[in-house]
C-alpha cells in the first residue's frame, strides 16, 4: 500500500505512511497466499434464511441471524465484491476524485466498476469515515483490507471502538499472501453473502487470469535479466518497495519475474525511501510506477531530472502498477497482461 514517508515507525504512522501516498506499494497488494487461508475455513454461506457465518483472515468467526444485506466496505474490497456479484450500499476509502473546477466527481482507480452515484460515501480519504452516515445505512457488516494483523483498513485508530460497535466487522488479508490466495478469499467471502462464484463470465475471467499468469511466467523466463523496479512517487522521496510483502509482486516473484530488492527497509519491511539525489541508486529496466492518484504520475515527474534521466524512463519503459488491486479475476487479469507484454517488449537498458 502505499506511504508517505516517514520512517519513523510506529504502528499508526506506518499506516498512515502506506495510506498516503507514497510508498510503493506497501505494497502492495492486497492479498492472500497460496492455498493458505487465515483463520481456516471460508465458511460459506447458510441455507437461504438460514443463519450466517464467516471465518474472516483475523480468524475471527463473524455471525449473523441471517445473510447481510446492507454491507459497508473499503471501496475496493467492495469493487471486488460487485465483480463477483454482490453489491454493497456504502463505501469508505478512496471513491472518487472531484474536478477542482467543475466540481465533477470521477472514480478513482480503486472505485473499478462501482456506481458511485449509488453507493454512500461515508469517507473518501484517510482518516474520513463519518460514523452518523454509518449509522443511517443500518449496516449487517462492515468489510475491509488488512494490511497488518487486526489493523483494519482506512478504519481510523481514534474511532475503531465506537464503529466497531454498530456491526460486525470482516477482514481480509491485502498483503504477505500471494494474489492467487487472495483472491480465493474475497471469492469465498462472495459466496458465502449469496454470490454465485462459479458463473460463466467469473469462470471466464479466472481462466483469463490464469492464462496471463502463465504468459508473465513464459515472458520471464525469457528475459531473465531484465530488471523490474517497483517504485512510487513524491515530492520529496521515491521509494522502492520491496518484493517479499506486497501480494502482486509476491506472485510476480513467484511468476519468476526479476524484482529489484531494495536493502535498507523502512521498520515495517514495506519500502526504501529514496532522496531524488540518489533515485539511481538500483539498476532497472522497467518501472512499475504506483497508480494511486496519492502518488505523483509520469506527468507530473516529468519535473525532476533526475528521474527523466532514469535509463528505463528515457527508453519509456514505464509502467503503471496497481498498488492496491481490486481481487477480482476481471481487474486482476489485466494486470498480469500488462506486466507480460511489458517484459515481452523489453530492452536491457540498465
Amino acid at each position: 500500500m502505499p506511504s508517505t514517508a516517514r520512517a519513523t515507525a510506529t504502528h499508526l504512522t506506518r499506516r498512515g505512511l502506506l495510506a498516503a501516498g507514497g510508498a510503493l506499494g506497501i505494497g502492495a497488494a492486497l492479498a492472500a497466499c497460496g492455498s493458505e487461508t487465515q483463520g481456516g475455513s471460508s465458511a460459506g454461506a447458510s441455507e437461504k434464511g438460514g443463519p450466517w457465518k464467516f471465518t474472516d483472515d483475523r480468524g475471527t468467526v463473524v455471525e449473523a441471524k441471517s445473510t447481510p444485506k446492507n454491507i459497508v466496505a473499503f471501496t475496493g474490497t467492495a469493487a471486488a465484491l460487485k465483480d463477483f456479484g454482490i453489491e454493497v450500499k456504502g463505501v469508505f476509502g478512496p471513491t472518487y476524485v472531484e474536478d477542482p473546477k467543475t466540481k465533477e466527481k470521477k472514480p478513482d482507480v480503486q472505485a473499478g466498476d462501482l456506481d458511485i452515484a449509488k453507493v454512500k460515501v461515508i469517507g473518501n480519504v484517510w482518516g474520513e469515515f463519518k460514523i452518523e452516515e454509518y449509522l443511517k445505512l443500518n449496516p449487517d457488516v462492515l468489510i475491509t483490507d488488512m494490511w497488518e494483523k487486526n489493523d483494519l483498513w482506512y478504519v481510523p485508530a481514534e474511532q475503531k471502538d465506537k464503529i466497531l460497535k454498530i456491526a460486525p466487522s470482516v477482514a481480509l488479508w491485502a498483503a504477505d499472501r500471494s494474489m492467487p490466495a487472495v483472491l480465493q478469499r474475497h471469492a469465498d467471502l462472495a459466496a458465502s453473502l449469496g454470490a454465485d462464484v462459479k458463473t460463466k463470465q467469473i469462470l471466464a475471467d479466472k481462466a483469463r487470469f490464469e492464462a496471463a499468469a502463465e504468459r508473465v511466467r513464459q515472458a520471464a523466463k525469457g528475459k531473465k535479466d531484465i530488471k523490474v523496479l517497483i517504485g512510487s512517487g513524491s515530492p520529496d522521496l521515491f521509494y522502492v518497495s520491496t518484493p517479499v510483502r506486497p501480494t502482486d509482486t509476491l506472485y510476480f516473484k513467484e511468476l519468476g519475474v526479476n524484482l529489484v530488492v531494495p536493502t535498507k527497509l523502512d521498520q515495517g519491511g514495506w519500502f526504501e525511501g529514496l532522496s531524488w539525489e540518489n533515485v539511481d541508486k538500483y539498476q532497472a529496466d522497467v518501472i512499475m510506477l504506483d497508480n494511486r492518484t496519492s502518488a505523483l504520475q509520469p506527468e507530473a515527474l516529468k519535473a525532476k531530472p533526475t528521474w527523466a534521466a532514469l535509463p528505463a524512463v528515457k527508453a519509456g519503459q514505464v509502467i503503471p502498477r496497481v498498488t492496491e488491486p481490486i481481487y477480482s479475476y476481471a481487474k486482476c487479469a489485466p494486470l498480469l497482461e500488462d506486466l507480460a507484454k511489458a517484459l515481452e517488449n523489453a530492452k536491457k537498458v540498465s
